[in-house]
C-alpha cells in the first residue's frame, strides 16, 4: 500500500492576473511562499520516495519550495512534458474573465471545462488525458505498486485528466473536478493499483483560478 499525493502548483504571475497560461513558462507570484508553507503543514507526515513534475517553471518551483519546507531536498525527482498544463492555443495570454464576458457563461464553461472541446492551435482536456495517463501508467504507477509514496506537482488540467483516470470520472464529473492552487489530493493505493481512499487538502478561503 502506498500514497499518491497530487499537488497543483502555487499561484503563478498569470494566475494572479486571471490569464490563461497554458504552455507559457511564467514564474510564481509573490503569494507562492505563503501558499506552499500552508500546504506543507497540511500534507501527511510520510516518507516520500519519488517526485514527478512538469517541465514548466511554476510547477518545478513549487516542488522545489515544497521539498525545502518538508525537508526532503534530496528526493529523487523527474520532470516530464507529459505532465505540462493544457495548451490553450489562441487563448493563451487572454484574460479568462474578459473572454467569458465576450462569449457568454455557457460557452465559456464549455471551453474551460468541456472534455473534448478543441481550441485553435491548442488542446482539449481529452488531448491532455491522452498524454498524461500513459505516462502515469507506464512510469509512475509501477513505483506506487512497489509500495513507494509518490508526490506529483503539476497543473489544473493535467491533474484533472489524471483524476478522471484514477477516479473513473465521466464527462460531467471531470468538468466539476478541481484542485485549487497550492492544494493537494491524496490517494491511498494498494499493490494492485486500486484506490482505497481519497482525501482533499484545500486552503481556507481559496478560490479556483
Amino acid at each position: 500500500m502506498a500514497q499518491l499525493v497530487l499537488v497543483r502548483h502555487a499561484r503563478s504571475e498569470w494566475n494572479a492576473k486571471g490569464m490563461w497560461t497554458g504552455w507559457t513558462d511564467v514564474g510564481l507570484s509573490d503569494h507562492a511562499d505563503e501558499e506552499v508553507a500552508i500546504l506543507a503543514e497540511q500534507l501527511p507526515q510520510i516518507e516520500y520516495h519519488a517526485a514527478f513534475t512538469s517541465t514548466l517553471r511554476r510547477a518545478t518551483e513549487t516542488l522545489r519550495k515544497l521539498k525545502e519546507k518538508l525537508g526532503i531536498t534530496n528526493l529523487s525527482t523527474i520532470a516530464h512534458k507529459a505532465l505540462n498544463e493544457r495548451n490553450y492555443g489562441t487563448y493563451t495570454g487572454k484574460n479568462k474573465w474578459e473572454v467569458r464576458d465576450e462569449i457568454g457563461e455557457e460557452a465559456f464553461q464549455t471551453l474551460r471545462r468541456g472534455w473534448d472541446v478543441p481550441i485553435p492551435e491548442g488542446e482539449s482536456l481529452k488531448d491532455v488525458y491522452d498524454r498524461v495517463v500513459p505516462y502515469y501508467v507506464n512510469t509512475i504507477l509501477p513505483v506506487i505498486e512497489a509500495g513507494k509514496n509518490v508526490l506529483i506537482v503539476a497543473h489544473g488540467n493535467s491533474l484533472r485528466a489524471l483524476m478522471r483516470h484514477l477516479e473513473d470520472l465521466n464527462d460531467h464529473e471531470v468538468a466539476q473536478a478541481e484542485i485549487g492552487v497550492a492544494e493537494a489530493r491524496i490517494y491511498e493505493i494498494d499493490a494492485g493499483g486500486r484506490i482505497l481512499s481519497i482525501e482533499t487538502h484545500a486552503r481556507e478561503g481559496a478560490k479556483a483560478v
